[in-house]
C-alpha cells in the first residue's frame, strides 16, 4: 500500500551546534549588558537618593548649596549660581550615555535662580537658541596656550519660554561679558514639553576647534572636566553618596547680584 513517507526533524549537526553557540555568544553577551546597565546601581545613584532626601530638608539641603561668587581655594572659575552639584562629568545617565559637564539643582522653582558668567568672556545665542548661551575664552586659565567655551543650558520653561536676560537676545555674537554676568534663570527645558529635564543648570566647559569655533557639546570628547576650575573634588568612583563641597578655604568674588525676587 502506497502511502506517505514520514518527514525526518533533523537536529543540527555537532557542527552547527558548536556554530551556532558561538553566533549566539555576542547577542546573549550584550543582552547581559544592558540588562546590567538597566538593573545594576549606578556609582551615583547614591547620591541622586541622598538629594531626593534632602529636598524634604531644606535646612540641610542648605548645607550643601553652593553659591553664586563662591571661590573654592584659588579657582580661576567662581560658581554660576546657586545649588547642589548632583550630576557630574562623565557621570552615565543611562546605557551608552557619558555626561558632558554639571548638572546643579537649586532645590527651588523655574525662573527663580539666578545664573552668572562664571569668567569673563565673549557671549554667543544662536539664533534657535532659546534655553542657551555659550561664552568664549580666549585664554584658558588653566592653560592659557588654549582657547575654551563655557556653555550654559535650560534656561527656559518646559515648554521652551526662554529664561536668558533680554539683552541677550537670539542672534547674539561675541558679546563682551565680565564675570558676575547676569545671564538669566535656572530652568527646565529639554525640548520635549513632555519629558523636562527637572530644573537644573547644566554647566560644560567646552573645546575649541582649533579655528575659533566650539566644538559640539553632546560629545563629551569635545568638553574638558569642569572640576580643576572651581577646585571641588568631583569624583564620581569616589564617596558616590556624598554631595561635593568645598574643602578649601571658601572666598567670593565681588558681584552685583540680581535678586530673583526684581
Amino acid at each position: 500500500m502506497s502511502g506517505f513517507r514520514p518527514i525526518s526533524l533533523r537536529t543540527p549537526s555537532g557542527k552547527w551546534r558548536k556554530w551556532l553557540f558561538v553566533a549566539a555568544l555576542p547577542i546573549v553577551a550584550g543582552l547581559a549588558f544592558l540588562a546590567y546597565q538597566f538593573f545594576a546601581p549606578s556609582a551615583s545613584s547614591g547620591r541622586w537618593a541622598y538629594f531626593r532626601a534632602l529636598l524634604l530638608d531644606r535646612e540641610t539641603f542648605d548645607e550643601f548649596t553652593l553659591k553664586p561668587g563662591m571661590r573654592c581655594g584659588d579657582s580661576v572659575f567662581a560658581f554660576p549660581t546657586s545649588g547642589a552639584v548632583i550630576g557630574l562629568w562623565d557621570q552615565s545617565y543611562r546605557p551608552g550615555h557619558r555626561h558632558q559637564g554639571l548638572d546643579i539643582f537649586p532645590g527651588s522653582e523655574p525662573g527663580e535662580t539666578p545664573v552668572y558668567a562664571a569668567y569673563p568672556g565673549y557671549l554667543t545665542r544662536l539664533d534657535d537658541w532659546n534655553a542657551t548661551v555659550i561664552i568664549r575664552i580666549p585664554e584658558d586659565p588653566l592653560q592659557p596656550s588654549r582657547q575654551i567655551w563655557t556653555y550654559y543650558t535650560h534656561m527656559a520653561t518646559r515648554g521652551g519660554d526662554s529664561f536668558i536676560e533680554e539683552i541677550f537676545p537670539p542672534g547674539s555674537f561675541e558679546v563682551f561679558v565680565e564675570a558676575g554676568t547676569f545671564l538669566g534663570y535656572q530652568g527646565e527645558y529639554s525640548g520635549d514639553p513632555i519629558n523636562p529635564t527637572g530644573l537644573h543648570l547644566h554647566f560644560s566647559v567646552v573645546k575649541d576647534d582649533g579655528e575659533g569655533n566650539f566644538l559640539n557639546e553632546l560629545d563629551i570628547s569635545n568638553t574638558y572636566d569642569p572640576s580643576p576650575y572651581f577646585n571641588l573634588a568631583f569624583n564620581q568612583n569616589e564617596n558616590a553618596n556624598e554631595i561635593p563641597l568645598c574643602e578649601l578655604e571658601i572666598s567670593y568674588a565681588e558681584w552685583d547680584l540680581v535678586d530673583a525676587s526684581d
